[in-house]
């Protein structure tokens, strides 16, 4: 699918991997509308991308707040043609430990942001595609969610985090079938360490070490990096129902 031109909804698009992602999506000629809590960033950045870049405030557990931007994406000609899910947060506590068991809360409130959520953004985005107009290849739109390389091998405290993403996994293909008669197509990203404001906080040696566990390249991974994918993603039409790891060949250890 050509960019240029298209109407894309970035979901957690205001800082992070997503803000990258809209930045790129905006770069390639697309109209972009950012979805995000932070309502300061999310306003700033879309001033920054110009006039075709828009943001809405919402949470991607709320469906009246989803289904709004969603709404406000498919108001520009052609539809809503584009939608890439980075919203998502995360929490470490083992199953069990001296403390007493793992809070069912906090597990179940990770469960609702990241997997309901990208669901939740998922299900509306593709229902607005469906109405759209197949292009010359036969293409209503694309789907990108992201997962996480702990969907595959999550660490010693990630059990509600690596349950999130490893569901977000598991939904990419049935969704993809689900959407294929329509042409819509549903891909993921697994992506692993990167520098992000999850870790700008630490101090730079223990990014530094993060980095260094990775065979190649022996650094962070850059948003940029998973921009970049995410349009080769929306590119390529052969790219659907698959998750794709970006992670430099990294498999965590145990901790």
């Amino acid at each position: 699918m050509n960019v240029e031109g298209v109407s894309a909804l970035v979901a957690g698009g205001a800082s992070g991997l997503g803000e990258a992602t809209s930045r790129a999506l905006a770069a390639a000629g697309a109209e972009v509308t950012i979805c995000d809590l932070n309502a300061d960033k999310g306003i700033g950045l879309a001033a920054e991308l110009g006039e075709d870049t828009t943001f809405v405030e919402a949470d991607v557990t709320d469906e009246t707040a989803v289904a709004a931007a969603i709404d406000q994406a498919s108001a520009v000609e052609g539809g809503l043609r584009v939608s890439i899910c980075c919203a998502g947060i995360g929490w470490a506590q083992r199953v069990a430990s001296k403390q007493g068991p793992h809070d069912l809360g906090l597990f179940a409130n990770v469960i609702k942001v990241n997997l309901v959520g990208t669901f939740n953004v998922l299900r509306l985005a593709c229902a607005a595609m469906n109405e759209n107009d197949a292009d010359e290849g036969g293409e209503r739109g694309v789907c990108v969610n992201t997962a996480s390389i702990a969907a595959f091998d999550g660490q010693i405290g990630q059990v509600a985090y690596a349950a999130s993403k490893g569901g977000i996994v598991g939904l990419t293909l049935p969704a993809a079938r689900d959407m294929a008669s329509r042409g819509v197509r549903v891909v993921t990203i697994a992506p692993g360490t990167f520098d992000t404001p999850l870790l700008a906080a630490l101090p730079e040696e223990s990014r530094e070490q993060l980095g260094l566990q990775i065979p190649f390249p022996s650094r962070l991974g850059q948003p940029a990096e998973f921009a970049s994918l995410a349009l080769e993603i929306v590119r390529n039409p052969m790219l659907n129902g698959e998750t794709i790891r970006l992670d430099g060949a990294l498999r965590m250890p145990p901790k």
